[in-house]
């Protein structure tokens, strides 16, 4: 790469100020550039916080990291001096962005098969945040067929890469396995946070997105209940992300574990009835409804008093169909645009389209689950998006990037409709 054009790409950076980085240092020779790609995160105007792996100490010292990125060097996974024991998702959810830098084959094929014993790879599965690799080994190593699967199945699982490089290598090998530069990974980082803040700078000013997500509980009795499997953090991602693209956001959430965004109005409820009379109650009020919730389609039709006992080897529940929310609500005379969710185990597209147009929907965004990758309580998803007049696929990839995708396509079809 020529002295010319890293000057030029340098010129080229601008800020990431208040942007949280997290840098995962595996082992290797290339470990010492990353001394460098700290100094231009930290120039930029990112907090940067770094763990590295116990080889990955082999080639740069945790004290050079600690000076350059001004924090606590992270090695240990049970580190008794944390505030809780538990680095490893404190660190996740502090990160806006996880990088690991250099990505050895053996971190790679650890992340790929869900290993977790040090620190790092431990935090690959606790991250939430969108996850880059700047991959850096020797050129057979990364040539090889294994590290190649290994690459392809993180990068269906929503995992970015950057680089390798082509050239000459500390074994005195050439080929394909250089890590990329600091500037240019530096550059990549920056590029995707302007991308999300240009294409989501206020699309949705002024404009009332009401969403709904998770599941709901259909009691049995004092005890128990018919439930579902969504986490609701697709729908959590989508109000996150339509906050940021300047709505004012309602969201009413079925039982979750998740923390509701700032800057929205959060209605906690429980069974489908109560989600359908939150709906419909604020439909009128609203220009956008985006139902990502997984609604129970059956409801119990006695709920017991008492907590049923074990008496008979069997027992029959009665259930009765719930409400139709998206029905119901495109039956208003002045209803808002209305987004639908299906979430289908087989013939995706012929059951989308269906619900598309026997329950009036603006638009209506579907996606398989009951796979191995995406779907509920899933990190990442994929998304095909039908309206009217045309269609959109969205490929797998974490959840909040998807949100903002998806947010940002229900702009333009919304707009397009005033």
């Amino acid at each position: 790469m020529s002295s010319a054009f890293l000057f030029h790409l340098e010129r080229s950076l601008t800020m990431l100020t208040n942007t949280h980085i997290l840098l995962g240092i595996s082992g290797g020779i290339a470990a010492y550039k990353s001394a460098e790609l700290i100094r231009l995160f930290k120039k930029n105007g990112a907090d940067v916080r770094v763990v590295m792996t116990r080889n990955a100490t082999q080639f740069i010292t945790p004290l050079t990291i600690k000076a350059l990125s001004g924090e606590t060097t992270y090695i240990d996974l049970f580190d008794a001096s944390a505030d809780n024991g538990m680095d490893h998702i404190n660190l996740a959810r502090w990160a806006d962005i996880f990088i690991i830098a250099p990505a050895s084959a053996n971190m790679i094929a650890k992340m790929n098969h869900g290993l977790a014993d040090d620190l790092l790879s431990t935090l690959y599965l606790a991250a939430t945040c969108p996850i880059y690799l700047a991959p850096a080994m020797n050129q057979a190593m990364w040539s090889k067929t294994i590290t190649q699967n290994n690459i392809a199945s993180l990068k269906h699982q929503g995992v970015l890469t950057i680089g390798p490089e082509q050239g000459s290598q500390a074994c005195g090998e050439t080929g394909f396995g250089r890590m990329s530069e600091p500037l240019v990974i530096c550059q990549h980082l920056i590029d995707h946070f302007a991308s999300l803040s240009s294409s989501q700078h206020n699309s949705l000013a002024n404009i009332k997105v009401l969403i709904s997500a998770g599941p709901t509980r259909e009691a049995l009795d004092p005890v128990r209940y018919i439930t579902n499997r969504s986490s609701g953090k697709m729908g959590y991602a989508i109000a996150e992300a339509a906050i940021k693209a300047g709505a004012e956001v309602t969201l009413v959430s079925g039982p979750v574990t998740l923390a509701a965004p700032d800057n929205c109005t959060l209605v906690s409820v429980e069974s489908a009835a109560d989600m359908h009379v939150a709906v419909i109650s604020r439909a009128h009020d609203h220009n956008i409804y985006i139902g990502a919730a997984a609604v129970a389609d059956y409801s119990p039709t006695l709920v017991n008093p008492t907590k049923i006992k074990k008496h008979s080897d069997s027992t029959s529940i009665i259930l009765n169909k719930t409400k139709d929310i998206l029905a119901d609500l495109t039956q208003l005379d002045a209803h808002p645009f209305t987004v639908g969710f299906a979430a289908e185990t087989n013939n995706l597209s012929d059951y989308a389209l269906d619900k598309l147009t026997t329950k009036k929907l603006d638009m209506i965004a579907a996606n398989v689950v009951g796979g191995a990758i995406g779907g509920f309580d899933s990190d990442v998803n994929a998304l095909h998006v039908f309206w009217g007049s045309g269609e959109q696929f969205f490929p797998m990839t974490h959840k909040r990037i998807l949100a903002e995708q998806l947010i940002e396509l229900i702009a333009i079809r919304y707009k397009s409709t005033l």
